[in-house]
């Protein structure tokens, strides 16, 4: 079982609009409203997989109760800990090109036990998850090495555990030897410090990550795909989407893919970025099925170190 924990879960409104300008009045073609936190979507996408899941987290007001409802009809499991304040809500407005922008909010302020509930019962669940999937934003209250405190407690329950954060949680969750990491690329520049221009910086990088401690990095790049970094060798992914619908929730259906293969290898980064190509496609946060996916047309490259990173990936 995989077992993932969000902070900080949130309700996705999804806008579609012709094409957004500022100050202007928009009329929206469609909107959608998803279940939303990375560690939700990654427990959403295993589930369309029918890999047995179970998402934990925080959980208050009329929000929160939503947000469980949203989740009952994709048959993800839900273990909520009780918090005083309610869930945020987010707003991604969707150009008819697929430029997306997030409007996201800061989320409750938790208290000193909710955040100690919290941590209970993800040790708890660990002792029987073949891995914890710690991931997202941090709301107020939740102190930064929160994500590094669940990766040492998971390992004492005997579990895997993968991060997916940024800043100084991610920064604080590397000490603790992670099994793996899944930055973006901007995620990785700030975790490094540095602008990282081409693939063969990102390589170095990871390298660098793994030598800290951490056992794989797993980098999605966007548009040009992602780079999986282990003890055993680095490999490069790429595939194209045949459109670009919403580019929200990408990252987390790639881990999830990754995770889903087994966590490990070519094959695993293989699947990783047919599953975040397919999420593209997907209005709103929509997770990809299996159905959804293209893993024929993915191709996996050794690291061209050269290669620069432009467009989405920048």
């Amino acid at each position: 079982m995989i077992v993932t924990v969000t902070p900080n879960p949130s309700l996705d409104r999804t806008i579609l609009v012709g094409q957004m300008q500022r100050g202007a009045v928009h009329r929206a073609s469609r909107v959608r409203l998803d279940p939303g936190g990375k560690g939700v979507n990654v427990a959403r996408a295993l589930a369309a997989a029918d890999r047995p899941t179970l998402a934990l987290l925080p959980s208050g007001g009329a929000e929160g109760a939503r947000l469980a409802e949203l989740l009952a009809p994709e048959a993800v499991p839900v273990v909520e800990v009780p918090i005083g304040m309610p869930t945020r809500s987010n707003v991604a407005v969707v150009e008819a090109d697929g430029t997306t922008s997030k409007f996201n909010e800061p989320g409750p302020e938790l208290t000193a036990s909710e955040v100690a509930a919290l941590e209970t019962r993800a040790v708890e669940l660990a002792g029987r998850a073949d891995w914890l999937v710690t991931c997202g934003s941090l709301p107020r209250g939740c102190p930064d090495d929160l994500h590094a405190r669940l990766v040492r407690a998971g390992h004492r329950a005997g579990a895997r555990v993968a991060v997916d954060a940024s800043g100084p949680a991610l920064a604080a969750a590397c000490q603790a030897g992670p099994d793996l990491i899944k930055p973006n690329l901007a995620e990785l520049a700030e975790l490094a410090g540095r602008h990282l221009p081409t693939l063969g910086d990102v390589l170095q990088v990871a390298g660098e990550v793994r030598a800290a401690g951490v056992g794989a990095v797993l980098v999605s790049l966007g548009e040009q795909g992602a780079l999986l970094v282990t003890g055993t060798g680095a490999w490069h992914a790429l595939s194209t989407a045949t459109a670009v619908l919403s580019t929200v929730g990408a990252g987390d259906a790639t881990l999830a893919g990754f995770l889903h293969e087994g966590g490990d290898g070519p094959g695993a980064l293989r699947t990783a970025v047919a599953y975040g190509t397919a999420a593209v496609g997907l209005a709103g946060s929509r997770m990809p099925h299996p159905s959804d996916l293209r893993t024929a047309a993915v191709r996996v490259h050794e690291v061209d170190e050269s290669l620069s990173l432009t467009g989405a990936a920048a």
